[in-house]
């Protein structure tokens, strides 16, 4: 039997949004993975894009990398982006994961375990992971990539971009023959001189805008559809849901559908949010419940079994980010373990 909400994952759009951001951006593309592929499967998405000619990934954390390594046999090239905290080094060694080092101890754990392949990450302005531009070690032994991250890569005229770039240039110029990664998603749009050797593209991959709307070149991934369990007649005045947030203002005819903020489907998405249902984009109504949400189908030809689409190729990820006040990022990392994923391409 099928769910009553179900996450698809569209592959063949994964592996189209892989191509597109090599030929934007004009460099390889090193996916980001972390958060088991944004919510969407790790493993399977990591394993597509191995098709299609990655073999660098990168991670947050050491749990991840395991896993991802599990999944994908030796030939993966895995980065552990939280680097070598104490005690996590030999968890590293054995699954053959390379820290991206972010600090002064952290290069010394490494290496005083004995090192290995590792990156270096530089903070050009974000303060957040990794050292100083004027605290950078020299370069050492083992040491193939040095990256840094864009804080406002989803605006394009933001002075910060140049500034960070300007000073990761400088910096990677102390490791001679270390790959180069400084792109974002957003970065990968930005022009030819913020590409480096590769990319570290994340949300774009999976279906997210650059800017945080959609963009006409990259695909629809990943789509939320949830199962109408019951149809019914509102008479005007009657209200909807908790805390009767909802007041009919005519006779409404209100489907009830099998996903709610336990699925990931957030609570914040009422009253700005919508559900593409029958061919129409129709307005969520009243609170969004733990198991359930109403939408308004007035007029639909509609019926128990039916499903309705939260987000994907109609309703666009951007988009009900932006009418739930969040990001992309966070409406596909909150889609909870209870939604199954299915995998098309």
């Amino acid at each position: 039997m099928p769910a009553p909400a179900t996450l698809t994952v569209d592959l063949n759009a994964l592996a189209a949004n892989f191509h597109a951001l090599e030929a934007i951006g004009g460099a390889p593309v090193h996916p980001v993975v972390k958060a088991d592929g944004y919510g969407l499967g790790a493993v399977a998405c990591a394993r597509r894009l191995m098709v299609e000619g990655a073999r660098t990934f990168f991670v947050a954390r050491v749990s991840e990398g395991e896993t991802l390594r599990a999944g994908l046999g030796s030939e993966a090239v895995i980065y552990v982006l939280d680097g070598c905290a104490t005690g996590r080094v030999p968890r590293l060694h054995a699954a053959n994961l390379r820290p991206v080092i972010n600090t002064a101890e952290q290069l010394a754990d490494w290496r005083e375990a004995g090192g290995g392949a590792c990156g270096l990450q530089i903070d050009t302005g974000m303060n957040r992971l990794g050292f100083r531009p004027e605290d950078a070690p020299e370069a050492f032994e083992g040491l193939d990539l040095v990256l840094s991250h864009l804080a406002c890569a989803d605006d394009p005229v933001d002075p910060m971009n140049a500034r960070q770039r300007d000073a990761f240039a400088a910096a990677a110029a102390l490791y001679p023959g270390a790959i180069r990664s400084f792109a974002n998603s957003g970065g990968a749009f930005l022009g030819a001189n913020y590409a480096f050797d590769a990319l570290r593209p994340g949300i774009c991959l999976y279906g997210g805008g650059p800017e945080g709307r959609p963009d006409a070149r990259i695909r629809a991934v990943a789509t939320l559809t949830a199962e109408i369990l019951q149809v019914r007649d509102v008479p005007p005045g009657e209200t909807v849901g908790y805390s009767r947030k909802f007041t009919a203002e005519r006779a409404t005819r209100v489907a009830t559908c099998a996903t709610g903020y336990a699925d990931g489907v957030l609570r914040a998405y009422s009253p700005d949010g919508s559900a593409f249902v029958a061919g129409a984009l129709r307005p969520l109504i009243g609170r969004v419940s733990m198991d359930v949400c109403a939408v308004d189908v007035t007029g639909l030809d509609v019926r128990v079994g039916d499903t309705v689409e939260l987000f994907g190729p109609n309703r666009m990820l951007d988009d009900a980010a932006t009418a739930a006040g969040t990001l992309a990022y966070e409406l596909l990392t909150s889609v909870s373990a209870r939604v199954p994923r299915q995998y098309i391409g």
